[in-house]
């Protein structure tokens, strides 16, 4: 079976690391191959500012799914789909990030409104949440792809061939040779150009499902960490601070070197030099980011936070320069998320605001799903006798089909749900009038004082590979 991912950013890698073990090799000599089609340069040594967006499977408008300033949190259970993955993979991302075990919940006041478990148990263990530049979690899934693999080119069209006989076209940009393929995976963020095939839109303009701006921007990045950080700083702790007109986030970013336990998710690290940190406030009318006024929207910041008394933040907001904003988008709900073969992951089928916390990991639970769903069903095709009369004989592109039609009615709704309640989340990050503010802080100090256990518990212990293993356990009971 000839497989083509478009999209060589986190989701695209991570797909075929995870079809490359699970998928069964056909009963014939022909083995399965695969391309991955970027249009950016992802050599091994690219640096995090000479890689575009779109190699995050972004395209030219930003995703919202990852925390904006090039960091992100990975949860417990996108940390568990790597463990399955790869142990060495899932090493490699915590000891280039650094895990934090606590969301401490603040007012612009300085007043701690409440405490929440960023842990979960994973078979019997507790496995802290880590952050990490979204750069590193994308080069240790890419240091495990051959180079062989990728190829630089833009891809302009899909063409999908329904039925049993023929394979679906790629068109490429640059107008060179279109290739063919039995399996399309789209990996390629919120402009993907796999999606608009779906729905038959041969153009970006004509997409009927195009990205959703939510009111919302970010600015953010990295910050070396000075001696009066150190002593403000919580080790354990991601730092998220509401306001009257936005919040503002921090955490380390790094473990330092010294720590000979850096890379156990289970041990609050010593920290590294460097924090990131993150601002989001409302705006009506979409910024373009390629236009901004780095020192205007600087000052705005400074303006923005100029009284919230943390004193990280003073210290950050005093120092930094923003170099560029990332506008809250996300995809729309789409109906579908297959047809006849190609298949939408990730950002691409459902695109989170950054108030999910679970961006990153509900596309990694993604990969694992369809994988899991696609091995089995392939197991079956190629089991089954190969008897030319036999109408109940699976196909390859009868196991794909089914695969993609369990994996969204697993995914769907889970998604769903994290999309909703994030939603609900964000509109405090909205400008507030003083009663709205402390209203708000109220609430959020009730939350806590109330409700001990952590909301989230469930999705940060959520399993799919168990939850894919119990539809398919059913399905042959059946």
């Amino acid at each position: 079976m000839k497989i083509v991912i478009v999209g060589a950013g986190i989701s695209g890698c991570a797909t075929y690391l995870f079809l490359q073990k699970h998928l069964p090799q056909p009963p014939s000599r022909k083995t399965h191959t695969y391309t991955i089609y970027e249009a950016y340069d992802t050599a091994r040594d690219t640096t995090f500012r000479e890689r575009p967006a779109s190699v995050t499977g972004e395209g030219s408008t930003r995703s919202a799914t990852l925390v904006v300033g090039g960091g992100l949190g990975v949860g417990p259970n996108g940390l568990n789909v790597l463990r399955r993955l790869d142990e060495s993979l899932f090493r490699d991302v915590v000891s280039r990030g650094y895990p934090y075990s606590n969301f401490q919940i603040k007012s612009a006041y300085g007043w701690t409104l409440m405490n929440m478990d960023a842990t979960a148990t994973i078979d019997g263990q507790t496995m802290n949440s880590v952050a990490s530049s979204r750069h590193s979690i994308w080069q240790s899934l890419r240091d495990r792809v051959p180079d062989g693999v990728i190829v630089n080119r833009k891809i302009a069209r899909v063409l999908i061939h329904g039925g049993q006989v023929g394979k679906h076209l790629i068109v490429f940009d640059d107008g060179s040779e279109p290739v063919e393929a039995d399996l399309v995976i789209g990996a390629d963020g919120l402009k993907s150009t796999v999606k608009r095939a779906l729905f038959d839109a041969a153009d970006p303009v004509d997409d009927p499902y195009p990205p959703q701006y939510e009111g919302l921007v970010g600015v953010g990045g990295f910050h070396t960490v000075t001696e009066s950080m150190q002593r403000n700083i919580p080790r354990d702790s991601m730092t998220i601070t509401f306001g009257g007109d936005g919040f503002f986030g921090y955490v380390y970013s790094s473990s330092g070197e010294r720590d000979s336990r850096h890379n156990s998710p289970d041990h609050i690290s010593l920290p590294g030099d460097t924090v990131t940190w993150w601002s989001t406030f409302g705006q009506d009318e979409c910024p373009d980011p390629k236009t901004i006024d780095c020192a205007a929207i600087t000052q705005d910041l400074r303006k923005r936070h100029a009284d919230w008394r943390d004193p990280v933040i003073r210290e950050i907001i005093e120092s930094v320069r923003v170099e560029t904003m990332w506008p809250t988008w996300t995809t729309p709900e789409l109906p579908i998320w297959d047809r006849d073969g190609v298949v939408l992951l990730g950002d691409a089928a459902h695109a989170l605001p950054p108030t999910s916390g679970q961006g990153s990991s509900q596309a990694l639970e993604d990969v694992e799903s369809f994988s899991l769903f696609l091995a089995h069903f392939l197991r079956r095709a190629y089991s089954e006798p190969r008897d030319r009369d036999l109408r109940a004989q699976l196909s390859e592109k009868d196991a794909i089909q089914l695969a993609a039609k369990k994996h969204m009615a697993l995914r769907f709704p889970h998604v769903k749900a994290l999309l909703d309640e994030a939603r609900q989340r964000q509109q405090s990050k909205r400008k507030m009038n003083l009663v709205q503010e402390f209203l708000m802080y109220l609430v959020l100090w009730l939350v806590g004082l109330f409700s001990p256990a952590n909301p989230a518990k469930a999705v940060l212990e959520y399993n799919v590979a168990d939850e894919v293993h119990k539809i398919l356990d059913t399905e042959t009971e059946q």
